[in-house]
């Protein structure tokens, strides 16, 4: 399918890329702190906020290593971060009714079962299933029986995973199924971004493929636009300097902005990929002023024979084009022709 809907929007197929901004864990606990992360997704003009909806316990074993890439955070347990830093789920409705009020999709990505209700229950526009949980096809299937449009999230994949993970899915019911182009690594650097996968996967599986962003900046995915992608999801935050593991790779307000506004000029700069001369813009002024025409050398008295040496090419443009240069050679000045006159057809 080579588009699908969230929330009433079309999503690829030639459609305006959907900007998730991605809040993730950077509420930090605090139901004030979500709602603001609300407030500045949609003031950026993204289409979705979304959190993610897991408990520590069920999602690592007590065994778990430790995170190196987390520093001190990475003392912890990995079930015990998570669970410090997992989000009420008793907020969840009351987080989606702000969204509504505040024009913007309220989402999640359910990591259990009960996420799973709880999100089906909120009637939110599709569910997000993590790169990695990409291999877990029971909750695949779980998500997918909702009937939701499902976005397929593919850092560390190979093309026979996703595939595994797009049959689940459609045995489930899913009709609707969105992929996204990641790095699991966070911050992700450029050079294992493989930005050329979303074209590659979109011919693959003939269905929307876009870009969960971990990278620092905003340019890398503004940079996917060209390459097709149909959604950007990009962790933000309110302060990069604030405490928890998402913080740091996150960009604040300013650059969320920045995201769209960018996404927006892409598109509109990728054009149709016809080169049909100048646009209508550019013929106003610049077409006819700054391109170059024939344009007489010296003086040129009325029945004079034109030689090649009374002739130079300059700007501006609405005089005999240069390539008719030779044409004019040769001709009679049918009029007194001052030095640095536009040469005009009916002036020879």
């Amino acid at each position: 399918m080579t588009s699908i809907a969230i929330g009433g929007k079309r999503v690829g197929g030639g459609a305006a890329c959907y900007v998730i901004a991605e809040a993730g864990a950077n509420h930090n606990r605090d139901f004030d702190l979500a709602r603001r992360l609300i407030d500045a997704a949609a003031d950026a003009g993204a289409d979705a906020v979304k959190f993610q909806t897991y408990s520590g316990r069920t999602l690592y074993s007590t065994k778990t290593p430790r995170f190196d890439y987390l520093g001190e955070l990475g003392a912890q347990p990995a079930h015990e971060l998570l669970e410090s830093i997992a989000l009420p789920r008793e907020w969840q409705p009351r987080l989606a009714e702000h969204s509504r009020d505040r024009g913007i999709e309220f989402l999640s990505s359910p990591f259990d079962r009960q996420a799973v209700d709880e999100l089906d229950a909120l009637d939110v526009a599709a569910l997000k299933i993590a790169s990695f949980e990409l291999i877990d096809h029971t909750l695949v299937r779980y998500a997918a029986a909702t009937k939701r449009p499902l976005i397929l999230s593919t850092g560390m994949a190979t093309l026979a995973e996703i595939d595994e993970a797009i049959a689940a899915a459609r045995d489930a019911g899913a009709d609707q199924i969105a992929l996204l182009q990641c790095a699991s690594l966070y911050p992700s650097p450029p050079s294992i971004m493989n930005l050329r996968t979303i074209p590659a996967m979109r011919a693959a599986f003939g269905m929307p493929v876009g870009l969960s962003d971990h990278t620092t900046g905003t340019h890398v995915a503004s940079a996917s636009i060209a390459l097709g992608a149909a959604l950007i999801e990009k962790h933000f935050t309110l302060d990069r300097t604030m405490t928890g593991p998402d913080h740091p790779f996150a960009i604040e307000p300013a650059e969320l902005r920045t995201l769209v506004a960018h996404v927006r000029d892409v598109e509109a700069a990728m054009g149709d990929g016809y080169k049909r001369g100048p646009s209508p813009e550019e013929a106003n002024e610049m077409y006819a002023k700054a391109r170059r025409s024939i344009v007489a050398a010296c003086a040129i008295p009325s029945g004079t024979p034109i030689t090649a040496e009374m002739l130079c090419v300059k700007r501006p443009g609405y005089g005999i084009a240069p390539k008719f240069l030779e044409a004019v050679v040769g001709r009679t000045a049918r009029i007194d022709i001052d030095e640095d006159d536009i040469v005009m057809w009916e002036m020879v």
